[in-house]
């Protein structure tokens, strides 16, 4: 079973280029692949599967073709947190955990957005445990829908001023930590995003990382095929 791994698409209403990118990716993909996994971040912001807006329309449409001729699945971010079951009802894809390992021409490979690695930025780590927390997220859709904008724009523009304090080496993933997981996950491969530093990583003799780029200056995507795997940037 051939598969192909992106994340990071940060789609967003105001870049309506990633999302006709998306549509020409998963069009050309969909017909070639047995399965497609997107590991978060999916959106910029998602503020509930109750979004009315013709950007949200238009993505579920897009996801909902893909699934006519593959697999489609989604994993959670620290961005689109809050996409839920009608969600993946509505456009036909099945919510994953992270992370999660899945089995891909033969070979184990452990899949995750990755934030959950970034154990040196504390401070993100305590909030990424709230907003996973289902109090958290019960408490946040229980307000209307424009409560919720407002509040996804205060806590992106919170984030932007927050990170440009930060060292990037601060907001990196621990090696020590991935290692752990991947021993435990009985895996020698690695598949994630969120740093925004695409690249490949040997952290042993054995075991590899390979980290996807976000979709800015160009797209990118992990193929995985019987022949190996491979990191991929395309145009946007």
């Amino acid at each position: 079973m051939s598969a192909i791994c992106i994340s990071d698409l940060h789609l967003d209403a105001t870049v309506p280029k990633r999302l006709d990118a998306l549509n020409n990716l998963l069009v050309l993909e969909s017909e070639k692949v047995e399965a497609i996994y997107v590991l978060g971040d999916l959106v910029e912001a998602w503020v509930g599967d109750d979004d009315d807006s013709q950007f949200a329309d238009d993505l579920r449409t897009i996801l909902a073709g893909c699934m006519q001729h593959t697999a489609l699945y989604l994993m959670h971010g620290n961005r689109d947190f809050l996409i839920g079951k009608k969600f993946a009802n509505d456009t036909g894809a099945c919510l994953i955990d992270d992370p999660v390992t899945v089995e891909v021409e033969g070979r184990r490979v452990l899949l995750s957005h990755g934030d959950a690695f970034c154990t040196k930025d504390e401070p993100y780590q305590q909030m990424r445990k709230l907003f996973r927390s289902a109090d958290w997220q019960r408490d946040i859709l229980s307000r209307t829908l424009q409560e919720r904008i407002h509040l996804a724009n205060e806590m992106r523009e919170q984030s932007r001023q927050t990170n440009a304090n930060k060292s990037q080496n601060i907001m990196d993933v621990t090696d020590e930590v991935v290692l752990s997981v991947m021993q435990e996950s009985a895996c020698d491969v690695l598949v994630h995003g969120h740093t925004h530093r695409p690249g490949i990583h040997r952290l042993d003799n054995v075991k590899t990382r390979y980290v996807l780029g976000d979709w800015n200056r160009c797209g990118w995507l992990a193929r995985i095929e019987e022949s190996g795997i491979s990191l991929e940037c395309f145009s946007i």
